[in-house]
C-alpha cells in the first residue's frame, strides 16, 4: 500500500505529526507495536504516573486537613489500589486517541516496522502476518524506554525502573531509588506521600542541575523535610536481591537495603531492530536518531521525532516537533528548534516549572539582570487552600525589563507558569505587562504582579 507520509509510533511525536499531515490533505498511516494508540506516554510514563501523584496527593491533603483528619478516620488504600486508579485515565485517553485517527482518516496498523529501503518498510502483525507499505515521507516518533544495565536482574520481583514500577502488586515499606532525574525525583516524592521511607541515590553534586539553584535548593530541603534520605556523589557497585528485599552496594563502600529498588538512572531511544542503519540514519549509544532543525535525518525525506531524538524528552515538545516535522514535509519549511522556549514541568512535591535562562546562564552570559519574588505564603488564595509552600521569580532585564526566564516552585506551578509563557513569547515581553495588568482577586496568576512590583522595587 502507498501513503505520503507514515509515522511510526503513536505518542505524542507520532500523533501531532499524523495530525498535522492529515489536515494538509496527505494520505497518512501510523504504524504501532502496542496494542492501543497513544505510546508510552499514555500507558506506562507520563499519564498513569501523574494520575498516581494524583492520588496520593489527595491522601496528602486529607491527612492535613483540620476539620476532615480530626473528624473522621481515613481509610487505609493499598498502594496497588491507587495504581489500578490510573487505568480509567488512560482506557480514555487511549479511546481519545483512537477517535482522532479515525475522525482525520489515518489508518493504523499494529505491529512491529522495519525498514526494508529508503522509501519502504513492512510491518509484522502479532500474528505474524506482513504487510509492506511505501511512501514519500516517513517519522519515526517511536519514543525511547528505561535504560538497563546488563548486569542487573530486572527479572526479580523487587528490582523496577519506571515502567515496570506501574505493575507494583505489593505495599513496601521501604524504596531505594537509584538517579535522581526527574523521574527520580518524582518518585519520590510518591513514594514518600505514601509513607514509604525513601532512600534517593543521587550520582551528582546536586539535584536536577538543570534548574535555577534556588529552586534545587528549595526541592531539595522539601524533600529532606518530607523526610526522604538523599545521597549525592554517589555510585553503584552492584545490587544484591534477597528474598526479603534488595541491597545497593555503593562504591563508596555504603549499603542501603530496602523492600524494593527502583532503577531511574537513564534512558535509550526505541531505535534498534527498524533497518535505520542499513539506510545511513545516525544513531548514538544512548539510542537516539540525529536530525536537523527541521527534524530530518540524514535521508532528507525521513524525519525523527520526540524522545528518541534525546532532550528534552517531554511530551508536549514532542507533539510540537512531530508537527513541526510534519509541515517541513508538506510545505517545504517549519518553526526553528529555538522558535519558541519551551517550559519544563516537574511533578514532585510540590511541584517545579520553568521558563527560560536561570541566574547562573545569565550571570555567566555577563547579562544585567535583576530578579522579582512572590512568596507564596503571602498569597491570599494559597492561604485559603493551605498550599503556602513555593514561591514565583521573575527573571528580568534591568534595562528594557525583558522577560529573560520565570521559575515557579509550589502548588499547580506547572499550570501557574503558562501565563509567563504566554507573554514572553508575545510581542509584550516586559515585566511592565505584570505590573501593570489587574489579577482577579484572591488568585495564584495574582503572584505575577506581586513579583513584578517586587522586582522594580529593587531598581535604582
Amino acid at each position: 500500500m502507498t501513503y505520503d507520509f507514515i509515522v511510526i509510533g503513536s505518542g505524542p511525536a507520532g500523533e501531532g505529526a499524523a495530525m498535522q499531515a492529515a489536515k494538509a490533505k496527505k494520505r497518512v498511516a501510523v504504524v504501532e507495536n502496542y496494542e492501543r494508540v497513544g505510546g508510552g506516554c499514555t500507558h506506562w510514563g507520563t499519564i498513569p504516573s501523574k494520575a498516581l501523584r494524583h492520588a496520593t496527593q489527595m491522601l496528602v491533603e486529607l491527612r492535613r486537613h483540620p476539620l476532615l483528619s480530626n473528624a473522621m478516620e481515613l481509610p487505609t488504600v493499598p498502594f496497588a489500589r491507587l495504581l489500578h486508579g490510573s487505568e480509567d485515565v488512560v482506557r480514555k485517553q487511549a479511546a481519545m486517541r483512537r477517535n482522532f485517527y479515525e475522525r482525520n482518516h489515518v489508518q493504523v496498523f499494529k505491529g512491529h516496522a522495519r525498514f526494508t529501503g529508503p522509501n519502504e518498510l513492512t510491518v509484522t502483525a502479532p500474528g505474524g502476518v506482513v504487510e509492506t507499505l511505501t511512501a514519500k515521507g516517513f517519522l519515526v516518533a517511536t519514543g525511547s524506554r528505561p535504560y538497563r544495565p546488563p548486569e542487573i536482574d530486572f527479572s526479580h520481583p523487587r528490582i523496577f525502573e519506571s515502567d515496570t514500577i506501574l505493575r507494583l502488586n505489593r505495599d513496601p515499606q521501604s524504596i531505594t531509588i537509584y538517579g535522581a532525574g526527574v523521574i527520580g525525583c518524582e518518585y519520590a516524592s510518591i513514594f514518600r506521600n505514601f509513607g514509604i521511607k525513601v532512600n534517593l541515590v543521587n550520582s551528582r553534586d546536586k539535584l536536577l542541575s538543570f534548574l535555577d539553584d534556588e529552586i534545587i535548593d528549595a526541592l531539595a530541603f522539601f524533600l529532606r523535610d518530607q523526610g526522604i534520605i538523599i545521597r549525592h556523589n554517589e555510585e553503584y557497585q552492584r545490587i544484591e536481591p534477597l528474598d526479603d528485599g534488595v541491597v545497593l552496594h555503593l562504591a563508596s563502600g555504603k549499603k542501603l537495603k530496602t523492600d524494593i529498588l527502583l532503577w531511574a538512572n537513564g534512558r535509550t531511544g526505541n531505535s534498534q531492530d527498524l533497518g535505520l542503519e542499513a539506510l545511513g540514519v545516525q544513531i548514538d549509544h544512548r539510542g537516539n536518531i540525529a536530525v536537523n532543525d527541521c527534524y530530518q535525518t540524514a535521508l532528507p525525506h525521513l524525519y525523527a521525532a520526540g524522545d528518541v531524538i534525546g532532550p528534552p524528552a517531554l511530551a508536549s515538545a514532542s507533539y510540537d516537533q512531530g508537527r513541526a516535522a510534519a509541515m517541513h514535509f508538506s510545505e517545504g519549511k517549519c518553526p526553528s528548534r529555538a522558535a519558541h522556549v519551551v517550559p519544563a514541568g516537574i511533578y514532585t512535591s510540590p511541584e517545579i516549572s520553568c521558563i527560560g535562562r536561570t541566574e547562573a546562564e545569565l550571570t555567566k552570559a555577563k547579562v544585567p539582570y535583576e530578579v522579582g519574588q512572590a512568596q507564596f505564603r503571602n498569597m491570599a488564595r494559597a492561604q485559603i487552600t493551605g498550599q503556602t509552600v513555593g514561591m514565583l521569580k521573575l527573571l528580568f532585564h534591568r534595562e528594557s525589563l525583558e522577560l529573560l526566564g520565570i521559575h515557579c516552585f509550589g502548588d499547580q506551578a506547572s499550570e501557574i507558569i503558562h501565563i509567563g509563557q504566554s507573554v514572553m513569547n508575545s510581542g509584550n515581553n516586559s515585566l511592565s505587562y505584570f505590573a501593570n495588568t489587574t489579577f482577579n482577586y484572591p488568585t495564584m496568576a495574582e503572584a505575577y504582579r506581586v513579583a513584578a512590583l517586587n522586582g522594580l522595587n529593587r531598581l535604582f
